[in-house]
């Protein structure tokens, strides 16, 4: 069955950096878009950034855009996203998703900035 998991969510201060990570299993990685959403508390879910299947294209949300790297490893089945000068307005619950038709999405992993 599909899996996508998340990892390195965690505490980090106002300009500070983290790694987060998606591991994914079960339909061919390579071939597909994949994405990364947050969403905040009272707040809805947001796309940050997404890649194209062969890593061609990226795009990003103006809010990170020049902070934040979306990449990915497809011999690994790999997604990444690379966040810098983090700020406390990026504090969400972060999402890894395959958006094409059937959706699935991962569990989610926390990202709070704070001092």
């Amino acid at each position: 069955q599909v899996q996508l998991v998340e990892s390195g969510g965690g505490l980090v201060q106002p300009g500070g950096s983290l790694r987060l990570s998606c591991a994914a299993s079960g339909f061919t990685f390579s071939s597909y878009a994949m994405s990364w959403y947050r969403q905040a508390p009272g707040k809805e879910r947001e796309l940050v950034a997404a890649i194209t299947g062969g890593g061609g294209r990226i795009n990003y949300a103006d809010s990170v855009k020049g902070r934040f790297t979306i990449s990915r490893d497809n011999a690994k089945n790999m997604l990444y996203l690379q966040m810098n000068s983090l700020k406390p307005e990026d504090t969400a619950v972060y999402y890894c998703a395959k958006v094409a038709t059937p959706q699935y999405w991962g569990q989610g992993t926390q990202v709070t900035v704070s001092s």
